[in-house]
């Protein structure tokens, strides 16, 4: 469930990728409270919360530039 790349988060509407970046979220808890170090999961999860960031940080810059 965690592999999530660009390409797919651009498909996402505004409210699909809130629901998905809650998700992962708490799947990286799930995931941090039952492994005692970073594993490739892990890894994986906040890599796909990072694009997701990144992506709304970058969309809501373009509508304020207009």
């Amino acid at each position: 469930m965690a592999l999530l790349k660009s390409k797919d988060v651009k498909k996402l509407n505004d409210s699909e990728r809130e629901t998905k970046l809650k998700e992962l979220r708490m799947e990286l808890i799930r995931a941090s409270v039952t492994a005692n170090k970073a594993s490739a999961k892990t890894k994986e999860i906040k890599r796909a919360i990072s694009r997701l960031i990144t992506f709304n940080k970058s969309t809501r810059e373009a509508l304020n530039n207009k």
